[in-house]
């Protein structure tokens, strides 16, 4: 009696946890779409050309291929992401040529700089830097028929960016999520920081008109392809006390850059 008893409770337990477990059988072929749904429910899954992609709730994220990577003229590799109905370079760029393979005057002078109105770049205190490379508006005009990005991709216009953190509930939530986390890069506390949308922003400082440096590991500034009047035009700032902002400032400001697909 016993062990019929014993046997009984096993079983009741077997089918109990199986009962917990969510199965599903389907015979023959799945047909799995390019889902446009800008905000589908999370673990929603689509085929987006390359490979299959999962939404985690803010962005799509490769299920097969891994991490995706787009290539410079330069051969430097930057990893992408989808955000939205987007696609990031989630680097900032460090391109030295145009995508022509027209080189890019480095300005290392600090009254050079200050005087140019001209396409340049440089690297923070003059380089090396892992955070990228620092352009003046002038390589990155919207005017410009020369594209530093890689071919199919372009600097993102002020709509643009608005639309990425319209996308990300504008600057309420916005900045966590496209802060890359811990203290590796940004100086402390970068609490605020979940980088959920795997933008991974980054404090790359900024070289200021006057051709002087500042704020690296505090600060990311992001050019956009938009002027605002013949000397200022429009970037988005990034900081560590959790402030996302849209600002226009003189062209000769040296900022980051990062591509966004066509």
């Amino acid at each position: 009696m016993r062990n019929i008893l014993l046997l009984s409770i096993l079983c009741l337990t077997s089918f109990w946890i199986h009962a917990q477990q969510e199965k599903l059988e389907i015979e023959g072929a799945i047909k799995i779409g390019n889902s446009e749904d800008p905000t589908p429910a999370p673990g929603t899954i689509r085929w987006a050309g390359t490979d299959f992609q999962g939404w985690n709730g803010t962005s799509w994220v490769s299920l097969t291929a891994g991490k995706q990577y787009v290539k410079d003229i330069d051969n430097n590799s930057y990893e992408i992401v989808t955000i939205g109905t987007q696609v990031w370079m989630s680097e900032n760029l460090r391109a030295t040529h145009y995508n022509d393979k027209t080189p890019i005057q480095i300005v290392t002078d600090n009254t050079a700089w200050s005087s140019l109105s001209t396409p340049a770049y440089t690297w923070y205190n003059n380089g090396p830097s892992e955070y990228g490379a620092l352009y003046n508006y002038y390589t990155v005009a919207d005017t410009n028929s020369l594209n530093v990005c890689p071919t199919g991709w372009h600097v993102p216009s002020d709509t643009e960016w608005t639309m990425l953190t319209d996308f990300l509930d504008e600057t309420s939530t916005a900045t966590g999520k496209m802060t890359e986390t811990g203290l590796s890069h940004w100086n402390s506390p970068n609490t605020v920081a979940t980088n959920e949308s795997g933008f991974t922003g980054l404090p790359g400082g900024v070289r200021v008109f006057d051709g002087t440096f500042g704020n690296i590991g505090q600060v990311g500034n992001w050019w956009s392809s938009t002027e605002s009047s013949s000397n200022i035009a429009w970037y988005r700032f990034l900081n560590t006390t959790g402030i996302l902002a849209r600002h226009d400032f003189d062209k000769r400001l040296g900022c980051s850059v990062r591509c966004l697909r066509d």
